[in-house]
This record gives structure tokens, C-alpha cells and sequence, in this order.
């Protein structure tokens, strides 16, 4: 696959987690009735969003590790929560994972090669 198919799942991979946690936490199923803070957690992915979507490896780098947040939360509240809370944590498990490998597979189609370092460095 192509450094832009990559690009476009993690794209939407990420777009679809920030309405996910978006809807999780203020209508589906929140912490409390009405609402709550945890709604700032989809404030905290639109940092991403824009360097994802213009294609910055720097961008690509940090949010892998960012991410893992969001993969975290998911299989803690997946095993703790029940009903509805258990299976949209089980959507933003698949989700952060999805972009999660998508930004790993882009950092890595898009490595600069030996001679462009070489250039680089001189």
C-alpha cells in the first residue's frame, strides 16, 4: 500500500474517534446524565488532526504515541463498564488501533531512503 492510503485511514480513522468519544460522552452513554467533562479527551484529538490530514511525519510520529491513550481507556472501560459504555469502548478500541498501525505504516512508507539522509546531513 501506498503512504496516501495510509494517510486516508488514519484520517478517518481519527475523525470517526473524535465523534465517537463525542457522542459516547455527551448523549449515548456519558459518566453522568447531561454530560461531562470527558468530552475534552475528543478536544485533546483534534491536536492530530490537522497535521494528519496535511500528511506531516512529525505529526504521524507523536500521535502514535498519543493514541495509545485513547486504546488504553478503551480496553479499560470494554472490561469494567456494561451495556451500550462497554461496546462504544469496544468501538474506540478498534478505533485507536486502526490509528494506531495507520500512522505506524505511514511513518514508515515515508522513512526518508539512504541517500536522501546522506544529502541531508551534508
Amino acid at each position: 500500500m501506498t503512504a496516501g492510503r495510509y494517510q486516508f485511514i488514519a484520517s478517518t480513522s481519527l475523525i470517526a474517534l473524535i465523534f465517537l468519544c463525542l457522542g459516547w460522552e455527551l448523549w449515548w452513554a456519558p459518566l453522568k446524565p447531561g454530560g461531562s467533562w470527558m468530552t475534552l479527551k475528543a478536544v485533546l484529538l483534534l491536536a492530530p488532526l490537522f497535521g494528519i490530514l496535511r500528511g506531516k511525519r512529525y505529526t504521524y510520529k507523536w500521535t502514535s504515541l498519543f493514541i495509545q491513550f485513547y486504546l488504553l481507556e478503551g480496553l479499560t472501560r470494554a472490561t469494567s463498564d456494561s451495556g451500550l459504555s462497554q461496546k462504544l469502548a469496544i468501538a474506540e478500541t478498534a478505533l485507536a488501533a486502526i490509528v494506531f498501525v495507520a500512522t505506524i505504516l505511514y511513518i514508515r512508507a515515508t522513512r526518508p531512503t539512504a541517500e536522501e539522509k546522506a544529502v541531508q546531513s551534508s
